[in-house]
């Protein structure tokens, strides 16, 4: 479109809530069930037995757009045929819930969780071995539940030569199907689109009923059990009921002598009376006759050749990108990538904008109050500069064509997993790169692609992330004079406080974790005007938020240091600087001004110590010291003003709070064992 706007159909009544479907997997061992799961569910689904000794079941909620739908991953169900005791738990949980019917309330093994009844059945058939799986199908069918199939693992059935017609087996089915790589979270999003249709419709699939002549010959036995009384003790579909007693099944045969013992004579001389007119007894034939036509099916809808050669590429890439294990390292690719831009190409662009600047506003030393005032100014001005010219706009521009070409979103399902033991998702993980080049536009990431619990547990991390500024002192100094080891343990220090931060942070809010569907767009060539326009969209609050409150924090530390406060500062400073972290006095006011930007901080070391070589005048334990404290104590002033316009003044505060308690505590123990490391081994 002309405009570049879209339009997006949003249903009259979304489907969340209370009104939100109740969505359960289930299929065969070994089908890709718990993957499915997987890439759908929150950062800590809940654990249920179904019953006291059963086996466990998950649940989550899921976001899905604009609605939302409870997922449930239920033990395994290998077929109706012949129910094992954990099948038929199973079975009673997709009927009823944990309501059970008159005919199973007498039992001693009753419910122990609320468990309503699934409202929409996800049945996760493996299309390298279909068949089997279609022989489920035909007896879920007779449940009375609306049924989508997920028709996994379909790259690997490509690969081995089968090529199956997702559309005609849809066709003879009456269900949709949808081919799906869960594992690598292909078709993912298209299948819980069909699930959200299916629960509006509410229309049970039409149930695969045996063959005619087999159909024929159950006829009496049909007309017994259509019966009111038997329909209100069971509460289950009567082509259900009919099977299971067809093939003899002990669980629903004992509940038919108990409750209904005159009954039960004539469904047995109704079985018998069938099995006259049928070759093989009658469990033996309806197993075979679903077999066959099974097999039928499978035949009609399958073609069989060599390996595609169609998409090749495509499938190469998300060997890359979202393969389980080797996805990591198309991610690491990524995320090098993002390092380079941090440390290379930004570094070249500063040298060519803010740095010249600098230099020149470097020459005017005014004496007048003014003055001092029209320099805070031209300085906050430059930091501005410095910050969005070759940190902010070139990664963001990155990022958004790595979205745009369909990467970043493999890469965000590849570490999903590693997120979620931080109780977030892998949609932040753009954040996150962003936030290792300039904290700004990673909150402003933030703030458009996530919502609620995890926009404000992931701007409460990212205040922590290292940004190109801090990264820079800890290689500038840490590299100098506590070399690369030094240099490695401060960012694994910081990335194991992320972590621990981000367990404490999920528990730290109630609300409750939420899946989210993320959607695998195929690849594409990025169109340069709609990067250029989200580009735009995700950093302009750095011209209208951040350049007034770094012009004015550039103004109040100006005229501190105009009207010689620094000494002030400095002993404010104290406990501190020289009691708590064992830094001089005189670094008070470097801390400070670290406040408004980071790299300040280094600048001002330098000439509150009066030379660049600060060894003689700081011990390597003060230097690791000072470098852990400033990559944790209080963000920019242009990371606080984001972080207003996201999270409000009340978490941003807490913000402030949180870091420099974190900044006092990381830094103290640090300065503590690396005391007491000198005093035993050196």
């Amino acid at each position: 479109m002309r405009s570049g706007l879209s339009t997006v159909a949003v249903p009259r009544v979304l489907l969340r809530g209370d009104r939100g479907p109740r969505v359960a997997l289930v299929g065969r061992p070994h089908t890709g069930k718990s993957a499915l799961f997987l890439a759908a569910s929150s950062a800590s689904p809940q654990h249920q037995r179904l019953l006291r000794d059963g086996d466990a079941y998950d649940e989550c909620l899921v976001d899905v757009g604009l609605e939302q739908v409870s997922l449930v991953d239920l033990p395994a169900l290998a077929s109706l045929h012949s129910l094992s005791a954990a099948d038929r738990v199973v079975i009673k949980y997709l009927l009823w819930g944990d309501h059970w019917p008159p005919v199973a309330a007498h039992e001693a093994d009753q419910p122990v969780v609320a468990f309503n009844p699934p409202d929409v059945l996800i049945h996760v058939v493996d299309a390298t071995t279909l068949q089997p799986d279609l022989e489920l199908c035909f007896e879920l069918s007779l449940l009375g539940k609306p049924l989508v199939i997920a028709l996994n693992r379909v790259d690997e059935a490509r690969h081995k030569g089968l090529y199956i017609n997702a559309r005609a087996l849809s066709d003879r089915l009456g269900v949709a199907v949808v081919p799906t790589v869960a594992h690598m979270g292909l078709g993912v999003a298209d299948l819980f689109a069909a699930v959200l249709a299916a629960a509006r419709s509410k229309a049970p699939p039409v149930p695969q009923l045996p063959s005619a002549h087999i159909d024929a010959s159950l006829r009496d036995l049909r007309s017994l059990l259509a019966r009111c009384e038997v329909e209100e003790a069971f509460r289950v579909p009567w082509p259900f009921l009919l099977m299971q007693l067809a093939e003899n099944d002990d669980y629903f045969l004992q509940k038919l002598a108990c409750h209904f013992p005159t009954l039960l004579p004539a469904v047995m001389a109704a079985r018998t009376d069938a099995e006259s007119h049928l070759p093989r007894p009658l469990s033996e034939e309806l197993h075979a006759d679903r077999h066959h036509r099974a097999a039928v099916l499978f035949e009609n809808v399958t073609r069989f050749g060599g390996a595609a050669d169609a998409d090749r590429w495509q499938r190469l890439l998300d060997g890359v990108f979202l393969h389980p294990q080797g996805g990591l390292f198309g991610s690491m690719a990524v995320f090098a990538l993002v390092l380079l831009m941090v440390f290379r190409v930004s570094s070249i662009l500063d040298a060519w904008t803010a740095a010249p600047l600098m230099e020149w506003v470097q020459q005017w030393q005014p004496e007048s109050t003014a003055g001092v005032v029209g320099r805070a100014v031209a300085d906050g001005l430059i930091g501005l500069v410095g910050i969005a010219v070759p940190y902010m706009l070139p990664l963001v521009l990155l990022l958004v064509a790595l979205e745009e070409s369909g990467i970043m979103h493999r890469v965000a399902f590849v570490v999903d997993r590693g997120f979620h033991h931080i109780g977030l998702h892998g949609s932040v993980a753009s954040s996150f790169l962003v936030g290792l080049g300039c904290n700004v536009p990673a909150i402003s990431l933030v703030a458009t692609t996530t919502g609620g619990k995890d926009r404000l547990v992931a701007t409460l991390l990212l205040a922590f992330v290292p940004c190109s500024a801090r990264s820079a002192i800890i290689l500038a100094m840490g590299g100098k004079y506590l070399g690369w080891l030094g240099v490695m343990a401060i960012f694994a220090l910081t990335a194991g406080v992320l972590a621990v931060l981000g367990r404490l942070l999920t528990r730290r809010y109630p609300e409750a974790a939420v899946g989210l569907i993320q959607e695998i767009p195929p690849y594409a060539l990025p169109d340069w005007r709609g990067v250029l326009r989200k580009t735009w969209e995700r950093t302009r609050d750095i011209v209208t938020i951040v350049t007034p409150l770094l012009v004015a924090g550039s103004v109040v530390l100006a005229l501190l240091n105009h009207f010689a406060a620094d000494k002030v500062i400095n002993f404010l400073l104290l406990p501190v600087t020289t009691w708590w972290l064992g830094l001089p006095a005189l670094l008070g006011v470097p801390i400070l001004f670290g406040i408004l930007r980071k790299e300040l901080s280094l600048l001002m070391v330098y000439q509150a110590l009066g030379t660049l070589e600060i060894v003689p005048l700081l011990d390597w334990v003060q230097i690791a010291t000072f470098l852990v404290f400033l990559t944790f104590y209080i963000p920019c002033v242009s990371t606080f003003a984001v972080m207003i316009r996201t999270i409000g003044w009340r978490e941003a505060w807490f913000s402030i709070g949180l870091s420099v308690s974190v900044a006092l505590l990381i830094s103290g123990a640090v300065r503590l064992l690396l005391e007491v490391w000198r005093a035993l081994f050196l």
